[in-house]
C-alpha cells in the first residue's frame, strides 16, 4: 500500500521542534540533552541552566533535611511542654477518638504534627521524582544536598536511617 499521498496533519519533521522536547530516560545517563526535571517548564537547555538546576536540586535536598529538623524540634518542644504540665495527658491519644482524654493544646499539636508529616512525605516523594530523572548529575545533586542538609541540620539524627522515601 502506498502511503505517499496521505495527509499527516501538523506533523513537522524538519524544523527541529522535536529537538526541544523533554527526554524521558528510564536508564542511567549523564546526557543532559533535553533534560527536564519533574516539570516540562524545568527544561535544561544550556550549561548555565544545568548548573543553576543542579544548585536548585542541592538546595531542595537541603530544604528537606531542614524540614525534618523542624519537625523533630517541634515534637521535642511538644513533648517537653506536655511533660511539664502536672497530670498531663499524653499527646499520643488518637485524634479520632472522643477527644475527652486530650487537651485542646494536645489536639492542636497532633494536627500540626500530622501536617508536618504530610509535608515531609510530599517533599520526599518530590525528591524521589527528581532522582528518578535517572540523570547522574541530578542524582549527585540530590545526594550532595542530602549530605549538606545532614551536616547542617542532622545533629540529632542517627546517620543509619531507613532509606525509605519518607
Amino acid at each position: 500500500m502506498d502511503h505517499g499521498h496521505m495527509d499527516h496533519g501538523d506533523m513537522d519533521h524538519g524544523d527541529g521542534a522535536m529537538d526541544d522536547m523533554c527526554s524521558m530516560n528510564m536508564l542511567f545517563t549523564w546526557d543532559t540533552t533535553n533534560l527536564c526535571i519533574v516539570f516540562r517548564s524545568w527544561h535544561v537547555r544550556s550549561t548555565a541552566s544545568l548548573i543553576f538546576s543542579l544548585a536548585a536540586v542541592v538546595l531542595l535536598a537541603v530544604g528537606y533535611e531542614a524540614m525534618r529538623a523542624l519537625s523533630r524540634r517541634y515534637e521535642t518542644a511538644v513533648a517537653h511542654r506536655i511533660d511539664s504540665v502536672p497530670n498531663a495527658v499524653t499527646e499520643t491519644t488518637p485524634f479520632f477518638t472522643s477527644g475527652q482524654n486530650q487537651t485542646p493544646a494536645a489536639q492542636r499539636a497532633h494536627l500540626i504534627k500530622g501536617l508536618l508529616y504530610a509535608l515531609q512525605t510530599f517533599y520526599a516523594f518530590m525528591l524521589m521524582l527528581v532522582f528518578m530523572t535517572y540523570n547522574g548529575w541530578v542524582m549527585l545533586a540530590v545526594s550532595i544536598g542530602a549530605f549538606v542538609g545532614y551536616v547542617l541540620f542532622g545533629q540529632a539524627t542517627p546517620a543509619t536511617r531507613d532509606n525509605a522515601c519518607h
